[in-house]
């Protein structure tokens, strides 16, 4: 296992955690380096396997990112690493990363419970948004939920599966449209946050957070907040609506 730079020099293991493992190095280190700009103050540690995961006990460990390396969700492989990351960190919502957009995986793995989906096809700006909704305790995928859970990845025929992708596709908004702080108003939008708690959140003006959700109901071709969450298709896991009055 190796631990960022900045980890090293860090006193303490008190800070916020999060954990990579992925077997390509350029891959988790690229991440490393990615979220430590995105995350200050965080700790970062990266492993090629789960078998390094007893180095990061004791950790405030809030998220669990693993490789999903052309695995079956059905692997045995596979399943013994989620459950071995679920016996040290039962709370941190773990989340895998793919380098296929199939969106069969990302029914089945949303489905036991994953709460993150990341394909390396997503913008970063995408991905940043996305991770943030993870940590906040919402689920993440780059396809419209309610796309995944009607039934269309339990179709047998791969055809008519393919035919369901694309049109969800034509229908989902260009994230990368969103420009970066316009994701980030995104990600908490998503979370039913109001306009003076994402300005709070954001260290924004008020009257800032507002032109932006105004831009992203533009870009969505939408009328209100309401239909913000509606548009983009996730679907969180809090219980209640996600959408809030401004």
């Amino acid at each position: 296992m190796s631990i960022s730079s900045r980890t090293k020099r860090r006193i303490g293991r008190n800070a916020p955690t999060v954990i990579i493992i992925d077997h390509h190095t350029l891959a988790r280190t690229t991440i490393v380096k990615l979220l430590e700009h995105e995350l200050v103050g965080w700790e970062f540690v990266d492993m090629v396997s789960t078998e390094s995961l007893d180095r990061a006990l004791g950790m405030d460990v809030r998220l669990v990112a693993l490789g999903l390396e052309g695995r079956s969700v059905e692997s045995a492989d596979l399943l013994d690493d989620l459950t071995a990351i679920a016996e040290r960190f039962s709370e941190a919502p773990i989340a895998l990363l793919s380098s296929t957009d199939n969106a069969s995986i990302a029914s089945q793995v949303l489905k036991m419970g994953i709460r993150g989906f990341f394909t390396t096809s997503i913008p970063i700006e995408i991905a940043l948004a996305g991770l943030r909704l993870v940590l906040a305790g919402g689920i993440f995928c780059p396809q419209p939920l309610d796309t995944l859970t009607n039934g269309s990845a339990r179709h047998a025929d791969s055809q008519d599966d393919g035919h369901r992708m694309i049109e969800a596709r034509a229908h989902s908004p260009d994230f990368a449209d969103f420009t970066p702080r316009e994701a980030d108003v995104l990600a908490e939008l998503q979370r039913g946050c109001s306009n003076k708690v994402i300005a709070g959140k954001l260290n924004l003006s008020g009257h800032t957070v507002k032109m932006h959700v105004q831009h992203i109901m533009r870009k969505l071709q939408v009328q209100n907040r309401t239909e913000v969450v509606a548009r983009l298709g996730y679907r969180l896991t809090n219980g209640h609506d996600a959408a809030a009055s401004n």
